[in-house]
């Protein structure tokens, strides 16, 4: 399975565990940038490139970190049709997908430290969408995105 992943500057160390980890285990990591942690750069961007990814069907998931998960989990969410969930446990990675069949894994590299990351990651791609009435649930949240921004 394909991974879209991007990270700012805040998140960049933990990005490269992250996707070590992800070829490690056999998924195909395409990398959105930054290639830097020293070099101060704009988390939107980075949300924005991997979601807009998922949304096009480059893949059918993504993982986007920044300092603390929650702007660059902001800026993928405004991408129609993307369900970016910021996640600090693997409690929460699991519910994302199983509930809320969410498609971007956010995580803050100054909040979670590697351990954890990947015990997150592995819990997100390990779950699978419950649908029945999750799935009413989900097409709710969906509504809510046609009538307020004209989409799908």
């Amino acid at each position: 399975m394909k991974i879209v992943i991007g990270a700012d500057h805040g998140g960049y160390a933990l990005k490269e565990v992250v996707k070590t980890h992800l070829l490690e285990q056999g998924y195909e990591v395409v990398d959105k940038g930054t290639d830097s942690g020293t070099v101060s750069v704009d988390y939107p961007d980075y949300g924005r490139a991997v979601a807009e990814a998922v949304a096009a069907g480059e893949a059918p998931f993504g993982i986007v970190i920044c300092g603390t998960g929650i702007g660059i989990s902001m800026a993928a969410n405004k991408v129609p049709g993307i369900r970016a969930a910021l996640c600090t446990d693997p409690y929460m990675a699991r519910m994302a997908r199983e509930h809320n069949d969410a498609q971007i894994l956010a995580m803050g590299g100054r909040v979670v430290g590697p351990g954890l990351a990947v015990a997150i990651v592995d819990a997100f791609f390990a779950a699978e969408f419950q649908g029945g009435r999750h799935a009413r649930r989900v097409g709710k949240i969906a509504a809510i995105e046609r009538d307020h921004c004209g989409t799908r």
